[in-house]
């Protein structure tokens, strides 16, 4: 490491803590690598110099090919339901932990690379990743935190200039991702398999980094589950409120952090309908985007299993204990749903206001198979007294008519000015979001060496919710010629 070289200081407080929740292992080494992108403002964040990152040192730590003081590589254990299917051992197939730094926020902070070979968890997989999945979780990742989305996010892609086999070959890349955690609810299914203290070991360690007030709590594995169901309420209801389809809600890829994780499949919805698919391996649309806030309540009844005999020595009480807290999860997520309904719609939160005015309008945009993020943005331009462009999606402008009088008598009850209302609107109905024609675009020019259209792109979505002349390409829903259009795991 070149000398006065700015790196954080790197810690391994799950290796150290939770010795059998994985296999130590090291990265595949890397020839001819090629930094494709690097996120500098995170880098910063964490503790790097992004100088010092772009060398070939930087590079080859970005790879998992250079060592630095307390890195000690190891493949997380983890089991999980996939499509409802129980897998005892899944685990980093293709992923490696570099450890933990502290952030300049004083938060402990995951390093983790994806696609850095094969390891004891492979399952027959090459433990390699395509340059355009790598980038696809940059993309998404940065443009799901400044929508507000609590996420996951890549520091850098390098490629890795060596072909990889796929329906076709295609060039390879390493993601070096940064997370609060990679503790996940198939992390408790994988510990559960092994014993009850297992699991108490990994509450513990849980409890302690993401959520250290429960240390002392009465009854603290269920306030742990408690909390973590907060989060996953608040995640889930900001995915629906911004159409965001996550694709592929195994256990496995629920976090215990409440950051959104594993962009593969993912997408982002145009037209709105609660059907909407469009991962390939979802066959039977478990994971459509109306069906996400169920598969987290089901995801998280997986969990509330694992600490059954953590909540109570009598199994037919830790039952009843853990129905009760599971069953509160619907309500949870209905209120946080509700704020963010009343936010985009320039509603208070005391403004007394029935529900079925949001549910109604989502009802009028599937059947007239409006666009949700325009539709939802153009509601300002109605409170400043111009209705031309919410119009202009509907055939029927007289049914938006017909719904908008109870919400503007509403709104007619508020003391702020309408511009500040519209304005306020504006602030978390985004104008931009990572269309998939769009980014599928990006991300092939950039599978090619073309890296032009994705830095487009990122200038546009860093700064989603502020309207720009100039860049309407980035609003229009996807072209006829895109109809089937379908998402990929990326292994």
């Amino acid at each position: 490491m070149p000398s006065g070289a700015r790196v954080p200081v790197f810690e391994n407080t799950f290796a150290r803590d939770l010795p059998d929740m994985f296999e130590p292992w090291a990265a595949a080494v890397v020839e001819r690598p090629e930094l494709l992108v690097l996120n500098e403002s995170l880098a910063r964040e964490v503790g790097f110099d992004p100088e010092w990152l772009r060398t070939t040192d930087g590079v080859r730590f970005l790879l998992g090919n250079l060592e630095l003081p307390g890195i000690q590589t190891v493949a997380q254990g983890y089991a999980g339901h996939q499509f409802g299917g129980f897998s005892p051992r899944l685990g980093d197939g293709r992923a490696l932990l570099l450890g933990e730094v502290i952030d300049g926020n004083g938060s402990r902070r995951d390093l983790h690379l994806k696609g850095s070979g094969r390891t004891r968890f492979s399952r027959g997989g090459d433990g390699k990743a395509a340059v355009g999945p790598m980038l696809r979780e940059h993309v998404i990742g940065e443009a799901m935190l400044t929508l507000g989305i609590p996420t996951t996010r890549a520091l850098a892609v390098v490629a890795t200039n060596e072909l990889i086999p796929r329906d076709e070959m295609l060039p390879g890349a390493v993601l070096c991702r940064v997370a609060s955690s990679h503790l996940r609810v198939g992390s408790f299914q994988y510990a559960a398999t092994m014993s009850h203290d297992h699991v108490r070991r990994l509450a513990d360690y849980a409890i302690e980094r993401h959520y250290p007030l429960l240390a002392d709590a009465d009854d603290r594995y269920l306030a742990f589950l408690d909390a973590v169901m907060d989060r996953q309420a608040f995640l889930i209801a900001k995915w629906m409120s911004i159409g965001f389809i996550h694709g592929v809600m195994n256990t496995d890829n629920m976090t215990i952090s409440g950051e959104t994780i594993d962009y593969g499949p993912c997408a982002f919805m145009d037209t709105y309908s609660p059907t909407t698919v469009f991962s390939s391996i979802d066959h039977q649309g478990r994971y459509a985007f109306g069906n996400q806030p169920h598969i987290a309540q089901w995801n998280l009844a997986r969990l509330a299993e694992t600490l059954l005999p953590l909540l109570h020595s009598d199994k037919d009480e830790s039952i009843r204990i853990a129905t009760g807290a599971i069953n509160l999860f619907p309500a949870r997520f209905e209120h946080q749903w509700e704020l963010s309904m009343r936010a985009k719609l320039g509603l208070t939160a005391e403004a007394p206001v029935d529900t079925g005015l949001f549910h109604s309008l989502l009802t009028l945009f599937e059947n007239h198979h409006i666009d949700f993020t325009n539709g939802m943005r153009a509601l300002s331009d109605v409170v400043r007294g111009r209705r031309e462009r919410e119009h202009a999606l509907f055939d029927l402008p007289l049914a938006f008519d017909t719904w908008a009088r109870p919400w503007l008598d509403a709104l007619s009850h508020d003391p702020r000015d309408a511009n500040d209302i519209a304005d306020a609107m504006d602030a978390v109905n985004p104008a931009y979001i990572p269309r998939n024609h769009v980014v599928e675009t990006a991300l092939a020019a950039a599978s090619t060496g073309d890296l032009t259209p994705l830095d487009s792109l990122m200038d546009v979505l860093l700064d989603p919710f502020h309207e720009r002349d100039g860049l309407e390409e980035y609003t229009r829903p996807m072209p006829s010629d895109w109809d089937g259009y379908q998402t990929f795991c990326g292994t």
